[in-house]
């Protein structure tokens, strides 16, 4: 267990952290929007926006809000660190419905979403908590996975403790082979980028733990998140932004269901090189649920290249904005990090 971090571990730890921020503020005001509707509001989108009025989920928001998403993630690192390196699912369940209780009260629309909302009311209703999460498939589990990413070291000839861990944040909500998998595909990214690896290594990687995640929980039916991330990068060849972007949203799909965010945060992030700000610009001009799909791509994407790759006056914003100080859950996560 390291305590000091190097310099470089530290900035692609950090920037995989606000790149999540990053691609979950960019994509907050076409959350929802259908692709047509994002263009024709926006023409492109090429920075920070407020909401629209009539968003159901994010009217209201200023640029450069976060979401749930990002706030669960927080909500995540915090308890590895308060729990010794692990997230106790009971006290998870508890941690997201006083979240979504502050939220009621803030009058806010952004709440959680539909897998896990009904573990966790059934939770609340007593039920156990290692069973809640049976036929959660949504991509709420992957959009929070992050810290889990930067705090273990991936390595796909050893990988169940790793698993271990992301079964862990998943277990309450999306104890399932469909949300373990694309949990699994997220981490084991951000853990590649953040160890030095390159854009082939982290599809590599999320590859290979989308499939050995697809192995734990109880099992659903539904498409192989791993066999789409695989696919994504021939079925965008050769086309431009635009083209590719409609393609996405065709063939893979933008909903909130894990086969279809999963694979298109991949899809941007290799049609934008990895390039954290084009990647989670990308993401956030599809609509659907763009905010969770530029997430996770800025938190790959930002794994790879760090927080200094990161435009200095968007972090600005998103720090003054929402109050985020991301850099000492970073370390602290970094402290159960073998490499």
């Amino acid at each position: 267990m390291s305590t000091t971090p190097d310099s470089a571990l530290f900035d692609r730890a950090a920037g995989a952290f606000y790149g999540l921020a990053l691609g979950d503020a960019l994509g907050m005001p076409t959350q929802v929007m259908s692709r047509e509707d994002v263009v024709r509001v926006y023409g492109t989108l090429s920075g920070f926006e407020p909401a629209q009025p009539d968003n159901p989920v994010s009217a209201g928001m200023p640029a450069g809000s976060v979401t749930d998403d990002t706030d669960q993630a927080v909500i995540v690192a915090r308890l590895i660190v308060e729990g010794g390196g692990h997230v106790d699912p009971l006290r998870f369940a508890g941690e997201l419905l006083s979240w979504e209780r502050e939220m009621k009260a803030k009058g806010s629309f952004d709440l959680l979403g539909p897998s896990t909302k009904a573990a966790l009311d059934a939770v609340d209703r007593g039920a156990d908590p290692a069973e809640a999460g049976k036929y959660g498939t949504t991509n709420g589990s992957a959009m929070r996975v992050t810290p889990v990413g930067i705090a273990y070291s991936y390595d796909a000839a050893d990988s169940a403790a790793f698993l271990d861990r992301v079964v862990e944040s998943c277990q309450v909500t999306h104890d399932t082979n469909i949300g373990i998998a694309g949990a699994a595909a997220v981490a084991a990214a951000v853990s590649t980028g953040i160890a030095g690896g390159t854009l082939d290594d982290v599809f590599d990687a999320a590859i290979a733990a989308s499939a050995a995640g697809a192995r734990r929980g109880h099992w659903i039916a539904g498409a192989s998140i791993s066999a789409r991330i695989a696919s994504v990068r021939e079925l965008i060849a050769g086309l431009d932004e635009a083209a590719a972007l409609d393609r996405v949203v065709a063939l893979i799909g933008t909903s909130v269901a894990s086969q279809e965010s999963v694979p298109a945060a991949f899809a941007v992030l290799a049609l934008a090189g990895a390039d954290p700000w084009r990647a989670t610009l990308l993401a956030a001009n599809l609509g659907g649920d763009s905010d969770t799909i530029a997430a996770m791509a800025g938190a790959i994407a930002g794994s790879l290249h760090g927080l200094t790759a990161l435009p200095a006056d968007a972090v600005r914003t998103l720090r003054e904005v929402n109050g985020l100080d991301l850099e000492p859950l970073t370390r602290q996560l970094l402290t159960y990090r073998t490499n």
